[in-house]
């Protein structure tokens, strides 16, 4: 199963962006009771009512309206962004936009049907047809009352996935599910279309609690508190598991929001393992969200904090003000909740009352910019540390702030303040993370000793995880996740699942796994043990209804072809893959992926253009050079394969294996002087390889070199005795 190692790689990464509706058809099929809306629900509980209507819930999707959307379409603008020229005007009961490109004479023209989010921006979806709606990039701030382009400079042509006519920004896949109640995505893999349904715009009532029986609507019921008086922790946690799914960054498992459903058995939370996505200590970095680093958080993850402490889930607002501090000392003040250190703000900060700097948040969640215009705070609550900027790039709130002050300065006084305290846990979590992303050899052991000591899951689990490249030669990494497979949190099983599932010999481990408790932890077995599972078992039945769940998404497409290939049926996966590669031509793991399996069937050179492409798209990958000269050479275009190499070395220079290959080929093709200097390169870079000084001393023999020639053939001999061509060769010198 050559592909297992590239599946949750390349997960969906959900994008954050605006999204849009289908004309509102039939509710959902089968409730238990009769279907409710949240205007049913405004009888009993106006006051709740009253505080979520105007909520970014009750807001987050909605039908264009005169009134509403008055601010933006209102009076006709013109005007000029990032190289197109846009119209905006409310034209025959309908809103519309147009838009012509300064390299081209054609204006395109739009209609918006939705308005998807509240504030800071609204976005407006547009319909495409096939019952796609499409998320436009052109989007409008109500605070400024200006219209501006949410991707900036990035996203700008056409055919890309991310653009917004491309599959990134389609409304049915990408964010509907987060903005609608009741939603059913409803695709159809074959002809490529959309029937969506679902119950109202935004997030309802029903959303969030479900269907009620029809008792609960009884009039006489008005005025009974619904609310259980014995409301536990453990279902506090529960109610924070329906929030989660749409406060995070994730992969969907089943296709749809379950309120009260166990979040593991519907989500693939993204943790923070890819240098891209978070900073190395949790931070987020990408569009993340929050409850990755809710989970991460010793708050979240630990001490049993949730939403729900800090925010009241129908307005969305926080319990408390944050700008006095008043929110984080309901825990942290002179009554501290369960053990948490009782904090002065003033003597902890050292800022003055009043400041921005005495203010929690402002160090603790720091605030990042995303859609170029929407600030989110951080929910990890890492403290800042101005040491891990220095070593590895790690924004600090200190500086964030001081924008005037050095590192160093930052450094210096977090020291003279907080001293030994800021050696924590979390530095060595972020070395150590870091370390691993960059491949360094010992990374798997510093890894697996802070995993020995972990008592934050999701820390468990990303430690794990970072391990999973070692696992091949590094027992203990096995023998690490062989013991987490018995762990509580699921998290941590997936993980294991994961690990294991690099190991081929690790089969037996895995089978158990297939009747976890959890979705997330059976999918994974699932994955790994996909080719022997009979075609009738539970397991092959929910790992297909997995796979079907993203088939209108790249990522998707390419799940299905690497499962297809590890179970034998390599046409299949070749279509699914090309289909991945035509939907998204700008990934370079998807042409990666694509040119390996084409490979691996015996299409040389179609497997080398694959690669060749994947190389060019991402222009400093020595790796995807590397692989494409490998299958040149395989479909004997030697010039193409000498080219790759080339690049190859010059995107890593210290590539042993390319020089070694490269002085082969130019030896083969008539180049000795070339291939010796080559060759000489490989020996430099790897002193360890028998195999770089026996291949110079054949080249050296043919120019004529004999002292040359066995002086190699000896020092490939004293590297590996038992070498058996370079004695042969040295015999046959004598």
């Amino acid at each position: 199963m050559i592909f297992s190692r590239l599946i949750l790689a390349l997960a969906v990464a959900l994008l954050a962006g605006g999204c849009g509706r289908a004309p509102e058809s039939r509710p959902v099929a089968a409730a238990p009771a009769p279907v409710k809306k949240s205007t049913d629900c405004r009888v009993c509980h106006e006051d709740i009512y009253k505080s979520w209507s105007a909520s970014h819930h009750a807001l987050a999707n909605r039908e264009v309206n005169a009134q509403a959307d008055a601010d933006a379409f209102g009076t006709v603008q013109e005007f000029s962004a990032h190289g197109i020229d846009y119209r905006v005007e409310w034209k025959d009961g309908r809103p519309h936009f147009t838009e012509k490109r300064t390299d081209t004479s054609a204006i395109e023209s739009y209609i918006a049907e939705f308005a998807l989010g509240h504030t800071p921006i609204r976005q407006y979806v547009v319909p495409q047809g096939g019952g796609r709606f499409q998320a436009a990039e052109l989007t409008f701030d109500p605070g400024k009352k200006e219209w501006f382009n949410v991707f900036g400079d990035e996203r700008r042509q056409r055919g890309e996935w991310g653009h917004w006519t491309g599959r990134g920004m389609n409304w049915n896949s990408m964010c509907a599910h987060c903005h609608m109640t009741g939603y059913q995505k409803n695709y159809d893999p074959v002809a490529d279309t959309y029937a969506t349904t679902w119950r109202e715009h935004g997030i309802g009532c029903t959303q969030c609690h479900g269907d009620l029986p029809a008792a609960h609507f009884d009039p006489a019921r008005k005025n009974i508190p619904h609310r259980p008086a014995n409301f536990t922790a453990a279902d506090l946690r529960r109610a924070q598991e329906t929030c989660a799914p749409c406060h995070a960054r994730n992969e969907l498992l089943a296709g749809s929001l379950v309120p009260g459903a166990p979040y593991h058995d519907h989500y693939r939370l993204t943790l923070p393992t890819e240098a891209a996505v978070f900073y190395p200590d949790g931070q987020m970095r990408d569009e993340d969200f929050n409850y990755t680093g809710f989970l991460t958080s010793r708050m979240g993850g630990k001490a049993g904090v949730t939403c729900l402490d800090c925010h009241d889930p129908h307005s969305g607002k926080t319990k408390l003000p944050a700008s006095n501090n008043a929110l984080c000392l309901q825990c942290h003040g002179p009554s501290p909740r369960a053990n948490a250190p009782v904090i002065d703000p003033l003597a902890h900060s050292r800022h003055a009352a009043g400041s921005t700097g005495a203010q929690c948040v402002s160090c603790h969640m720091p605030t990042t910019t995303y859609m170029q215009r929407d600030p989110r705070h951080d929910h990890g609550f890492t403290k800042p540390d101005p040491l891990l900027t220095k070593e590895l790039g790690i924004p600090n709130a200190c500086n964030r702030c001081h924008t005037d002050k050095s590192v160093d300065w930052a450094i210096e006084h977090t020291d003279k303040w907080h001293g030994a305290k800021m050696d924590s846990r979390q530095r060595a979590r972020a070395r150590a993370s870091a370390a691993a992303q960059a491949g360094a050899p010992g990374a798997s052991d510093k890894l697996l000793s802070l995993l020995a000591n972990e008592d934050v899951p999701a820390w468990r689990a990303t430690l794990l995880l970072l391990a999973r490249p070692y696992a091949a030669n590094h027992p203990n990494v096995i023998a690490a996740a062989r013991a987490a497979t018995g762990d509580a949190d699921p998290l941590v099983r997936s993980a294991a699942a994961q690990v294991l599932a690099a190991a081929p010999s690790e089969a037996a481990a895995l089978r158990p796994l297939l009747n976890d408790a959890t979705r997330l932890v059976r999918l994974d077995a699932a994955w790994a043990l996909s080719p022997e599972l009979p075609p009738d078992s539970s397991a092959r039945r929910e790992l297909d209804a997995y796979l079907n769940v993203s088939a209108d998404q790249p990522s998707g497409r390419v799940r299905l072809g690497q499962d297809l290939f590890n179970r034998g049926r390599a046409a299949e996966a070749e279509t699914h893959l090309r289909k991945a590669a035509a939907w998204d031509p700008n990934s370079p793991g998807i042409h990666e992926t694509l040119g390996l399996v084409l490979n691996e069937i015996g299409k040389p050179a179609e497997a080398a253009a694959s690669l060749w492409r994947a190389a060019q798209l991402a222009p400093t990958d020595a790796t995807f050079s590397f692989n494409a000269a490998l299958a040149f050479a395989a479909a004997r275009k030697l010039p193409d394969a000498e080219l790759a190499l080339r690049e190859t070395v010059r995107r890593a220079p210290n590539h042993d294996r390319a020089w070694y290959n490269l002085g082969l080929l130019l030896a083969q093709t008539g180049k000795p002087a070339e291939a010796i200097a080559a060759l000489q390169r490989a020996e430099q870079v790897n002193a360890r390889a028998a195999d770089y000084p026996y291949a110079l001393a054949t080249v050296l023999w043919q120019t004529g070199d004999r002292a040359g020639a066995q002086a190699a053939a000896q020092r490939a001999l004293a590297i590996d005795p038992s070498h058996g061509p370079s004695r042969a060769f040295l015999q046959q010198a004598r």
